[in-house]
């Protein structure tokens, strides 16, 4: 990366491009220096990415859990680059009077939650890291809060997990917005688009649990529609045959996937052999939008359906320079979920910076104030730690991320920021902005 760019993410007012298409989940990754090992305590493979600073020798380490293989792979590939570029804009920095580097060590949870919890150990007991970003699936992030970080004291950041459960436990924090706000929108989106009478399947874990019980209670008390078919399905099968009989059994005009996107992928294959997409309309939220669903259906197969994602802000000039420093570096647009990984890693070195030793304890006690607007406005780590280090409180900074306003409440919640996407001769396409 060359020094240009880590200017641009590093200490200048931002400008740039817009939001809204996917990036290409083949492009390879080179923002830092990247080494493996095998035998990773969650996982296949151990990553320890290290980008070295300008000054000191010391560094300070954190934990990762991240989906590197499995269902979620498709979302865990995005976060790569957004970590790395954040990595590489602290490290350009410095942590500190000393200008210690920030290394982040990576461990794959499989998409499960066991997983989760195999690699969230090995980070905590073995490594002895305070702080843990983790991690994709809302059921694995909560797996590895109520099994592994809550009990040690260790500060966890999930970058991606969208599942409003997340928000009953405070000391889990989260970059993405809470699903709620997102299941009434897509309930609302459903409704205006003319359905009364819809047929729901969820895949069968935290995040479709809490995404399809408030899509439905406010499809049927905000909008007086019915739910004629609200069923869960199991992650990882080879087929879903038996689900779209059921569901197109009812005389529901609207099918809900609240699913991932290897089952989503599956379920469209499905669901275009039997004629279904052309008799019932589709629509889904965040986790039905990747490039590998594209990639592995056929044209057709689901053009016309629409959804609520997640988003960045239009306006937000430091969301637009960093897909500008993004579509430099790796000749890629980014998603949001990208930003939110970007902004869990610029977070975690914010709080290192500004607590007075480097524990669970201590970094917890900062975390949330760092993104709180009662400071001054700050749009990334350099301006950041030049107000702590001129005597400013934790309290003194306000982070605006580079996906929006984190201000990181009682719940450990950010506001939300939506958009309406729809497919379109095969591609995804972009529109109006939603805001929680």
């Amino acid at each position: 990366m060359d020094r240009r760019t880590l200017l641009k993410l590093s200490g200048l007012s931002l400008v740039g491009a817009t939001a809204g298409c996917l990036e290409g989940e083949e492009e390879e990754t080179t923002a830092a220096t990247t080494t493996e090992e095998s035998g990773g305590g969650g996982g296949e493979e151990t990553t320890t990415t290290t980008e070295e600073s300008g000054g000191g020798g010391s560094s300070y380490t954190i934990g990762m859990v991240d989906s590197l293989t499995g269902s979620l792979a498709p979302y865990g590939e995005r976060n790569t680059r957004g970590r790395e570029l954040a990595l590489a804009a602290v490290n350009e920095v410095g942590i500190g009077s000393e200008g210690a580097s920030l290394n982040i060590s990576v461990e794959d949870d499989e998409s499960t939650n066991q997983g989760g919890v195999n690699g969230a150990q090995k980070l905590v007991n073995q490594d002895g890291v305070p702080l843990l970003i983790g991690s994709v699936g809302s059921g694995v992030s909560i797996a590895i809060h109520d099994s592994v970080t809550n009990d040690a004291g260790v500060v966890q950041i999930s970058q991606n997990s969208t599942s409003p459960e997340l928000t009953t436990r405070p000391e889990l924090l989260r970059m993405s917005p809470s699903g709620a706000a997102k299941g009434q929108a897509l309930a609302s989106l459903v409704s205006d688009d003319g359905h009364d009478t819809v047929a729901v399947t969820w895949i069968n874990n935290d995040y479709g649990t809490g995404l399809s019980d408030v899509f439905a209670e406010t499809f049927e008390s905000e909008t007086g529609g019915t739910v004629a078919y609200n069923e869960p399905h199991d992650q990882g099968q080879s087929s879903y045959s038996g689900i779209l009989t059921e569901m197109a059994s009812t005389d529901a005009s609207a099918w809900i996937f609240l699913t991932y996107a290897n089952e989503y992928t599956v379920m469209v294959n499905e669901g275009f052999d039997q004629g279904y997409n052309t008799s019932v309309d589709y629509y889904g939220a965040e986790s039905t939008v990747a490039d590998s669903i594209i990639e592995n259906t056929p044209a057709g197969s689901m053009d016309g359906m629409k959804g609520i994602t997640e988003s960045a802000p239009q306006d937000q000039e430091n969301y637009q320079n960093f897909v500008s420093a993004f579509e430099e570096n790796y000749d890629a647009t980014p998603t949001v979920w990208s930003a939110y990984a970007y902004d869990a890693v610029t977070v975690a070195a914010l709080a290192i910076e500004a607590a007075d030793e480097f524990t669970g304890e201590a970094l917890s006690s900062v975390v949330r104030d760092v993104t709180r607007p009662e400071g001054e406005e700050v749009f990334n780590f350099e301006e950041a730690a030049a107000v702590l280090r001129d005597g400013g409180s934790p309290s003194d900074i306000n982070y605006q991320g580079v996906s929006g306003p984190v201000d990181l409440d009682e719940n450990g919640d950010p506001p939300g920021y939506y958009q309406i996407y729809s497919v379109e001769d095969h591609e995804y396409v972009f529109g109006d902005y939603i805001t929680s």
